[in-house]
């Protein structure tokens, strides 16, 4: 993506400016200063600040991997709905995604499933040759919970960033292939949460701090802003932040995989 230029009173306005705009947290933009503004005599004269800004950019593995989000769905990728150019009939409102409290993983007093541990070597071998056809040099580490029928998968290595992509994108698509892996050969569903350099927490933490900047965004402009499209999990993590705001509140629009979260303002509180 090229830069694009965004102005605001000082140069961290112009950035939530840039962060908001763009659908990305501050951190994960590249900017240039392109003038510090200035404040002007007693306010007359003042000129804001300029910055160009673009999205980091990030590796992917789409010639090695394939396009696996592809397979992440059952059905076929629906194709963005073309413009009307007639009048639009009238619709239902659209659905707001109401996004339930995370069960617990396990009950206390439930038993442990009986798993075979060999998966745990199985999965090992798997990822190793996985890596090994993508010339990436990975430490793995697997962990097996029984009790929530959970593996637990972490990766180390000097270029971890090729394997997580744009936004976590490779990571997912990985994840999923040893989703299916894993399951073909067990008898018992198991969740597979594969990680690396504790990126699922940074992620999320990104998230948060873009739900906030956007919330402030709304609140001022009281304007609603749309964000782009997002999966389950990382949608639920933005409902989940802004869900005690007084003055905003969430809702979800359109068809997977093309599903975006709306933030948007209440009017008097409601």
């Amino acid at each position: 993506m090229e830069f694009q230029e965004f102005t605001g009173k000082t140069i961290d306005d112009a950035i939530i400016e840039a962060a908001t705009s763009l659908g990305v947290a501050s951190t994960d933009l590249e900017t240039e200063v392109v003038f510090k503004g200035s404040m002007g005599f007693l306010g007359i004269g003042a000129k804001p600040a300029v910055i160009k800004a673009r999205p980091k950019k990030a590796d992917s593995l789409d010639d090695i991997l394939g396009d696996t989000s592809a397979a992440r769905s059952e059905k076929p990728a629906k194709t963005a709905p073309k413009a009307e150019t007639a009048a639009p009939k009238a619709e239902k409102p659209a659905k707001k995604e109401v996004e339930k409290p995370a069960k617990k993983e396990a009950k206390e007093d439930a038993e442990p499933v009986v798993i075979d541990e060999s998966i745990i070597d199985d999965t090992k071998e798997y990822l190793k040759k996985l890596f090994n056809a993508m010339e990436l040099e990975a430490d793995i580490t697997v962990e097996l919970d029984k009790d929530t029928r959970t593996l637990n998968i972490d990766v180390e290595g000097p270029e971890m960033g090729i394997i997580i992509g744009k936004r976590g994108q490779t990571l997912d698509s990985l994840q999923y292939l040893i989703n299916l892996y894993v399951n073909k050969k067990s008898n018992t569903h198991i969740r597979v949460k594969l990680d690396t350099e504790n990126y699922r927490e940074r992620r999320k933490e990104t998230l948060e701090t873009l739900a906030k900047n956007i919330a402030f965004k709304v609140k001022k402009s009281r304007r609603s802003f749309t964000l782009e499209p997002m999966n389950p999990y990382e949608r639920r993590i933005i409902h989940s932040t802004l869900q005690g705001e007084k003055y905003v509140a969430t809702k979800s629009e359109g068809e997977e995989p093309y599903r975006r979260v709306v933030v948007y303002y209440k009017r008097n509180g409601r």
